[in-house]
């Protein structure tokens, strides 16, 4: 293989041609709990794209692995999707009563409306598919829990969204035909559930791995954009990402999550920070390029880990008389 060369990342500190918006559009006539949180799923987004570097990824200075898409691709539709996210958690407040299987299906015409707005913004490119599915699910959930005025915490919705797809890898994975979407052949051929097993799982590779770590590094005085990109290398490093699979394979998976955990497990105390560790991430990228890798799934991932982080933590303790209960932290 020829000598890889980074990408020159100091452009990324250069403006941008295309101002991103400051906040979401439509959110103002909005309740203000679904106005907050439907502008933070927006915000969640936006903190992705503009992770810079980011291996095999879109970002502000290149495509990753991406022919049909850039940057703009991604700020389009983000603003495309915007709208639809507070109603996500409309639909959840309404529907909260219904059971999970339920609230599903009644969801599923919102999703496809929203993904229509998406392909229309971007001229049929997929660029947020997957997150229209996680945030979509998580939003709802949300939703829920707020109208049952139950408490909310990052661990709570993602247990609410898991019971909204209680039973979904059965259905629409191994009792359906293994040739008829690119999920069901990767379920067929290597057991790999993708975004359904991930969200019926309640997002445990979010709330195992991410999320702990996410919140860590920024309680230790990470700046975000470091402890954003520190987390995405732990997710690829973990996640079984079925967009790697479909572009390299199971080989090209385990190489990426080798080379993720690599520089994971070379980093000195001052992490992200020092910059032998960025330029080690820029060579990843450019591997990443030349083997048409991009780990869409575990980005899906980190725009959750991202949103939840903006949630209260609950940790259990035990009072004077040593009943168990819950704090915030």
């Amino acid at each position: 293989m020829p000598q890889l060369q980074p990408t020159d990342y100091s452009v990324a500190q250069q403006p941008l041609a295309w101002s991103e918006p400051a906040i979401a559009p439509d959110f103002a006539q909005q309740s203000d709990f679904i106005q907050h949180y439907g502008a933070l799923a927006y915000r969640a987004m936006l903190a992705e794209v503009n992770l810079t570097p980011k291996p095999g990824l879109v970002d502000r200075v290149n495509c990753g692995a991406h022919q049909d898409m850039a940057l703009l691709d991604f700020y389009h539709s983000a603003e495309a999707i915007a709208p639809w996210l507070p109603r996500f958690i409309e639909h959840g407040i309404h529907q909260c009563d219904l059971s999970g299987q339920a609230a599903l299906n009644s969801l599923r015409p919102l999703g496809l409306a929203c993904e229509n707005s998406m392909f229309n913004a971007t001229g049929g490119v997929n660029t947020h598919k997957g997150s229209v599915f996680s945030l979509g699910l998580i939003c709802c959930a949300l939703g829920r829990l707020k109208a049952r005025a139950e408490p909310i915490s990052a661990e709570a919705i993602c247990q609410e969204a898991a019971t909204l797809c209680r039973g979904l890898t059965e259905r629409e994975l191994r009792q359906s035909n293994p040739q008829q979407t690119a999920g069901q052949r990767l379920f067929y051929h290597h057991g790999l559930s993708g975004a359904r097993g991930e969200a019926e799982s309640g997002f445990a590779t979010v709330l195992t791995h991410a999320l702990p770590a996410y919140r860590r590094l920024l309680a230790d005085g990470a700046q975000p954009d470091h402890a954003l990109l520190h987390t995405l290398l732990i997710l690829m490093s973990v996640n079984r990402d079925t967009n790697v699979v479909s572009r390299g394979g199971m080989a090209g998976l385990r190489w990426l999550q080798q080379q993720a955990a690599e520089i994971l497990s070379s980093l000195s105390p001052a992490g992200m920070r020092e910059p032998l560790s960025q330029w080690r991430v820029r060579v990843f990228d450019a591997q990443c390029i030349a083997r048409n890798l991009s780990p869409g799934g575990s980005a899906d991932l980190l725009i959750l880990t991202w949103f939840l982080a903006q949630f209260p933590h609950h940790l259990p303790h035990k009072n004077n008389n040593g009943v168990i209960g819950v704090s915030l932290c």
